[in-house]
């Protein structure tokens, strides 16, 4: 059994590694060179005619067919963009217009509303037949600044808010996620889709979202760089929310500097938010300056040492990064406690419940076409269709949510206050 297990792990990594031929940018082999390639190698390459947009879309369309779809079949992406190839073009012709992603492969998460000829469905049969009324800001950021949108990311349906017993990187329309470098593992959710192509390069960066772990946790298990913005640095309009509370997009990439350069893309003033009112007077500062090696000179960081000692060689990591730390400047505290960490989750919850029902009637009322508008409409529907939608878990979250009532009742109140206070 173990052997099989490591000659699963092996194979995966050879295809991730770009060592399988058949798996290879064959129609493009200008492209070769792009595996793994960071934002910055791609902006020079297109500079240098080295490869067209065309070329990019192809290849990455390609990869997607053998390691997505087929071969290992990671499903970490439920559809690709019809008009990829067509907007690939017209980048190509625009190309006095360049923005800071110019021509950058990237998916989103299907949870982040695109006008176009995807859907936006949080992993759900239930909103295959409506559409968003437009773009969510996030996304017209993306465009304007150039990037490549190649599809949507499959993720754990309704961000893991349906079901106490889900599978974190299951859906409905996606089925279940598999960690390339473990395909036996979970990769961890709910942006389990966008951590996963990003790791497996089926595109450069990603978008994802975040209520409570879930950029961190996918970005972690698969190697990678997430990072969780504060809340109303990141417009979360036209993304479909649990909390407005605790919800942020924000970037996934292999590196710090690519998640540095998309954040810089994704954070800004959104009038339909108003969480990012104080970006209005002052806009977010270049996140790559915070690249500069001098950059944690004097900041003060906490060890959590009571998350740690499970693993030995994690530990071991664990302590390496904290002497980098260290040696670049930082004043390590260490250990620290949080004496409060167990004391708010029956608030959060709370909260999360009524936030979400809140939250939900009014994004399905935008919805265009059919399917549900309200939250009591989307628990009939996956009573009606509990074979496709409920196979493994059911919705119990949902059920709690629908018995909340409104924002202003004194529960939601006094919960929220203490939720914040502790």
């Amino acid at each position: 059994m173990r052997s099989r297990i490591w000659a699963a792990v092996a194979s995966c990594a050879l295809l991730l590694a770009g060592l399988a031929p058949h798996v290879g940018f064959a129609r493009h082999e200008r492209a070769t060179a792009l595996r793994q390639a960071t934002i910055d190698q791609i902006e020079r390459a297109l500079a240098a005619h080295r490869y067209s947009i065309a070329d990019l879309e192809s290849a990455y369309e390609q990869r997607i067919h053998a390691l997505d779809q087929q071969g290992p079949a990671l499903h970490s992406m439920l559809e690709l963009n019809p008009d990829a190839a067509r907007l690939a073009g017209q980048l190509e012709r625009a190309q006095g217009k360049r923005g800071a992603l110019f021509g950058v492969p990237i998916v989103v998460k299907d949870n982040i509303d695109t006008a176009d000829g995807m859907h936006t469905t949080a992993g759900s049969l239930a909103l295959m037949d409506s559409r968003p009324p437009q773009d969510a800001f996030i996304v017209k950021r993306l465009r304007a600044a150039g990037a490549l949108i190649l599809g949507k990311t499959n993720m754990s349906e309704w961000a893991n808010f349906r079901s106490s017993y889900s599978s974190s990187g299951w859906s409905a329309r996606g089925g279940q996620t598999r960690n390339p470098y473990a395909p036996e593992r979970n990769p961890c959710g709910s942006s389990s889709g966008s951590a996963v192509a990003v790791a497996a390069d089926l595109a450069t960066v990603a978008v994802g979202t975040e209520t409570d772990g879930s950029i961190v946790c996918p970005a972690s298990v698969n190697g990678l760089v997430g990072i969780k913005p504060t809340v109303g640095l990141v417009s979360r309009s036209g993304i479909i929310p649990i909390s407005a509370s605790q919800d942020t997009a924000g970037p996934i990439a292999r590196t710090v500097e690519d998640a540095a350069t998309l954040l810089n893309v994704l954070a800004g003033f959104d009038p339909d938010d108003p969480a990012t009112a104080p970006l209005k007077d002052q806009p977010p500062a270049d996140f790559r300056l915070a690249l500069r090696a001098d950059t944690l000179r004097g900041a003060r960081i906490g060890v959590l040492r009571e998350y740690a000692g499970f693993h030995e060689g994690v530990d071991a990591a664990f302590d390496r990064a904290i002497q980098t730390l260290r040696s670049l400047g930082a004043v390590i505290v260490d250990p620290v406690s949080l004496p409060t960490k167990d004391k708010f989750s029956d608030d959060e919850q709370t909260v999360l419940l009524y936030e979400f029902k809140d939250g939900i009637n009014r994004y399905l009322a935008t919805r265009r076409g059919g399917g549900p508008k309200d939250l009591a409409a989307l628990i009939a529907f996956n009573q009606a269709h509990a074979d496709t939608e409920m196979p493994y878990f059911g919705q119990d979250l949902f059920i709690d949510a629908e018995k909340k009532g409104v924002l202003a009742d004194a529960d939601y109140q006094h919960a929220h206050e203490r939720a914040r206070r502790l």
